[in-house]
């Protein structure tokens, strides 16, 4: 298991200091978030990449549905470079509650699900730097015979992309099988979008290795809340998401107060490092 932190709130130079800390502390990835307006994700990550050395950094998440692709391939492709090939995309079709409707960005489902696929084509095909036309209902991208301003992306065969994938949805999950990593999700009794239980998560992870073909490394994130000091309590957390399949661990601190005290707050729980299990506690749970 890997374990991730991702930052609640904060500017770039907030960002760019506690992703020291948390490389430090011994965290393995440090996300931030990405709003429709606010502090710039983009530029947030650019600092913490000036301030680490081995910490992976990303996004959670990148609702690109309302991005231009070929913007977002030149941010991703420019960090990921100058990070030395650190930087994770994880993407999603984003939850129009947050801002869309108040900026004029499109809600209805199904067309921000062919943005979303439309845009990832684009963007993992400028990655590349070769040129390439794309012909979609949304976008027309023709780069033969123009200058390429930037290189390719550092990473080969490309930077890891991880996918929201809602359970037990066929067309989601056939975007999932295409790259590299599993954000799983489920619709609530409410109507609502929920994280999968690990229950359903080993069901979609059956579904995943039954229809998967690529060889290449997956991941499968899911998130929540430790105490890091409580090896005990955190490792019951933790262990049947590990018996589940999931492969990265997001402390995820979505409710602290954006305030000098809620800054306090997470400093010093990413300052306390990942969870822990309890020795043997894995015995409980794997024999």
């Amino acid at each position: 298991m890997h374990y991730g932190f991702v930052l609640p709130f904060g500017d770039a130079r907030a960002a760019a200091d506690l992703a020291a800390c948390a490389e430090q502390a011994g965290w393995d990835g440090f996300f931030v978030w990405e709003p429709v307006w606010g502090w710039d994700a983009w530029v947030g990550l650019t600092a913490a990449a000036m301030r680490t050395e081995r910490i992976k950094l990303g996004t959670m998440l990148t609702p690109l549905s309302r991005m231009r692709p070929w913007k977002l391939a030149s941010e991703s492709a420019t960090l990921d470079h100058l990070s030395g090939g650190r930087l994770i995309l994880a993407v999603g079709l984003g939850a129009p509650d947050t801002g869309f409707v108040n900026f004029g960005e499109v809600t209805e489902r199904k067309s921000r699900a062919e943005l979303l696929d439309e845009g990832l084509s684009i963007v993992t095909s400028l990655w590349r730097g070769a040129p390439f036309a794309f012909q979609g209902r949304h976008y027309t991208v023709d780069t033969t015979g123009i200058l390429m301003g930037g290189a390719p992306a550092l990473q080969q065969p490309r930077i890891p992309i991880w996918v929201v994938g809602a359970w037990p949805s066929v067309r989601s999950f056939a975007r999932v099988l295409r790259y590299d990593g599993l954000i799983p999700s489920t619709r609530g009794s409410d109507g609502q979008m929920r994280q999968v239980t690990p229950e359903e998560l080993r069901a979609a992870l059956a579904y995943v290795a039954a229809h998967r073909h690529a060889t290449t490394p997956f991941d499968v994130v899911v998130e929540g809340v430790t105490q890091g000091d409580a090896p005990v309590a955190d490792g019951a957390i933790l262990a049947p998401w590990v018996a589940a399949g999931a492969t990265w661990w997001l402390e995820t601190m979505w409710t602290a107060p954006a305030t000098s005290a809620g800054a306090a707050v997470v400093r010093r729980r990413i300052e306390a490092g990942p969870p822990r299990f309890a020795a043997n506690l894995d015995r409980l749970y794997f024999t």
